[in-house]
């Protein structure tokens, strides 16, 4: 059989699958009142702690930053001369970090300095991304019984989700690259050097609040855009998954919508969650090299 017959024959197969669901099942609609989506990102304290609280998002920053710290030490105690294929792996990730990414942007001695805040985090966002799509009961407002026990219903989420998280990690890499320009060539120095050589009179100084605006936006961009695309994915697989046949009340739509999320986690996990730590990373090395570098 061709390809082309196997692909006719597949979407025959889907086509009468859906219509045998919808004669079963019936293409009706029953009103939804208790499953609310925006419930599986609300943050229930789990420990108050005044000011304070332990909640999901917690345990997600802290199983990141366990796995950060504790997969590179395991990897850097086994290091062999013939390396096997989790070193090899590690090693072109690595390269990946220190080459492509640092000094790619920035002179050697300065990647020196800057290598391990860069590489950190990177694999911190890209742990944070990867385990959010690990199902983990997390779900406090569904639980369900388990030898008597009540257990929270098992849940997507991830820490950068959650916008104070990418916020706190925009800024650290905020007053980072500002503080390293400014030493580098002073306050009236660094303010100097947003303005672009050749620019002078009063369309210099247009320029320089437009740049100055435009540094303190970049706050705004590092962490709108690692927020936006993660939690954007888990809403769209958490509604292809399933949340909106229980929304409309139509169970036959769930034929249709279910492969769709199967395709979406699938990209969300192969490709959004590394895309948008390299991004977050590589971004950071930019700013970093071009608050000290010589010409705007």
């Amino acid at each position: 059989m061709s390809t082309r017959a196997k692909v006719f024959t597949g979407l025959a197969i889907y086509v009468v699958l859906i219509v045998a669901v919808a004669v079963i099942f019936g293409w009706t609609r029953d009103d939804n009142k208790a499953f609310q989506p925006q419930n599986e990102f609300k943050l229930d304290d789990w420990i108050s702690l005044g000011v304070f609280s332990i909640n999901k998002a917690v345990m997600y920053v802290v199983i990141a930053g366990a796995l950060t710290v504790g997969t590179m030490v395991w990897i850097a105690n086994r290091m062999q001369a013939r390396p096997n294929r989790v070193q090899t792996l590690v090693e072109l990730l690595y390269s990946l970090m220190r080459d492509n990414i640092t000094r790619g942007n920035m002179d050697d001695k300065m990647a020196a300095k800057w290598f391990p805040f860069i590489g950190t985090i990177f694999l911190f966002i890209w742990f944070s991304n990867m385990i959010g799509y690990i199902p983990l009961p997390t779900n406090t407002h569904e639980k369900f019984d388990l030898f008597g026990m009540q257990i929270p219903s098992f849940a997507l989420y991830a820490a950068t989700a959650n916008l104070s998280i990418p916020l706190v990690l925009a800024l650290v890499v905020w007053i980072s690259y500002n503080v390293e320009g400014i030493r580098a060539k002073g306050v009236v120095g660094y303010l100097k050097s947003l303005i672009p050589q050749g620019v002078h009179g009063p369309m210099a100084g247009f320029i320089f609040v437009l740049e100055f605006f435009s540094n303190v936006m970049r706050l705004m961009s590092l962490s709108v855009r690692l927020f936006a695309n993660i939690l954007a994915g888990h809403l769209i697989i958490l509604f292809m998954g399933g949340a909106l046949v229980v929304l409309l009340g139509i169970e036959a739509l769930g034929v249709i919508t279910l492969p769709m999320g199967v395709v979406l986690f699938l990209f969300e996990v192969g490709l959004v969650a590394t895309l948008q730590a390299f991004i977050f990373a590589t971004l950071t090395a930019i700013y970093l090299g071009t608050a000290v570098a010589e010409e705007h």
